[in-house]
């Protein structure tokens, strides 16, 4: 018999057998339902709000002006430059935001139902696996337009580029394989069978190893990207669903969302260290010191920054209260960005203090984030 948490986890986004979660104004009738009750917190002082999300224009693919929203404080943002780009699974949109200003600068047609986002290593383009089509587009990131489509298998979910940037790993949560396409000529140049239910891809920093989490199974799939076959397979909890490699490729963070803990598997030995975060953790990632991991935790509405030297929570950023829903997480040595299915927002976080410095409207459901 489930638990009141396991019966809440899988009422979520289910990527892998490409199920959405269901709408937020389901939540209050299936908590009640289930017996869970959900305790208001009182987050931090609230950061800056930007309301940026604007409907493309017809026949651009450009967004209209934003605005910031009344009350909100004004000022420039970090001054980091790029993009950032955030998958809208309800919109079928993707909204790029200025990283500089955090504000929505275009709001492009995407695909059906798209999550995983890359962006290639020139920053010309950007890729987008749509799971309600089984294909891949391909955004030039100049003009914002769709170039391409790439056919892969049945509810694409993750994405992941390589280290030398020739190569997509792509998830095929009902298909259960890995599409490879080849950046150059974008195609398919391999389809790799994995574990169940595969939701991300992470890779070791010399591209040797890609690392499969596989909800369905309970383990992540290591492929040898040289041969393109699967050299063994990992224990990974319950439901691995987001999966990290640290700088030295000695250890995966992997997010385990109904076991409501972010494992530490050991690449080398397979053996796993529990660290205990909030209720639904989506997503880890790692900085790219690998001092700090960062887990999405969907039920309270936080990140939890895990100190990888001790194995343990350092601290917890609240973002909002349950139903924020942060969802998917991208590290640089700026910022941390996250998406909030939930409230329909993306999260700046400063890494060095931890507080949250932006909060920027985006579209319905957003997924999946990345940066140039």
């Amino acid at each position: 018999m489930r638990t009141g948490g396991e019966m809440f986890s899988a009422l979520r986004t289910r990527v892998g057998s490409g199920r959405r979660r269901p709408g937020r104004t389901l939540r209050p009738a299936l908590a009640a339902g289930i017996g869970i009750l959900l305790i208001s917190c009182t987050p931090s002082a609230p950061a800056k709000k930007v309301s940026a999300h604007a409907p493309a224009v017809p026949g651009t693919g450009a967004s209209a002006s934003a605005s910031t929203s009344t009350g909100a404080s004004t000022g420039t943002g970090s001054g980091t430059g790029g993009r950032v780009y955030v998958t809208n699974q309800q919109d079928n949109t993707l909204s790029v935001v200025d990283a500089a200003t955090y504000k929505v600068v275009a709001t492009v047609p995407a695909g059906a139902a798209p999550e995983g986002v890359a962006v290639a290593k020139d920053g010309k383009h950007v890729y987008i696996a749509n799971s309600g089509s089984a294909r891949v587009s391909v955004v030039d990131a100049r003009n914002n337009k769709i170039v391409t489509t790439v056919p892969v298998g049945k509810s694409p979910t993750g994405i992941g580029l390589s280290p030398d940037g020739r190569s997509l790993y792509v998830t095929n949560g009902s298909s259960n394989t890995v599409s490879v396409i080849d950046t150059r000529t974008s195609r398919v140049a391999a389809t790799i069978p994995v574990g169940k239910s595969p939701v991300s891809v992470a890779f070791s920093r010399d591209g040797g190893r890609a690392y499969v989490a596989n909800a369905g199974s309970g383990n992540l799939s290591v492929i040898d990207t040289r041969t393109r076959r699967v050299a063994r397979h990992l224990s990974a909890g319950r439901s691995p669903v987001g999966v990290a490699i640290t700088p030295d490729g000695e250890s995966a963070y992997v997010a385990d969302e109904v076991g409501k803990q972010v494992l530490v598997v050991a690449t080398r030995t397979g053996k796993a260290t529990a660290v205990q975060v909030g209720d639904g953790p989506f997503d880890v990632a790692v900085g790219p010191d690998g001092r700090f991991a960062y887990s999405a935790d969907l039920g309270p509405g936080n990140v939890s920054v895990i100190d990888t030297g001790r194995h343990r929570v350092s601290t917890t950023i609240a973002l909002g209260p349950p139903g924020t829903d942060p969802f998917n997480l991208e590290v640089t040595s700026k910022a941390v960005y996250v998406t909030n299915q939930g409230a329909g927002t993306l999260t700046v976080i400063d890494p060095t203090s931890n507080k949250v410095i932006a909060t920027v409207i985006v579209g319905a459901s957003p997924y999946g984030v990345a940066v140039s």
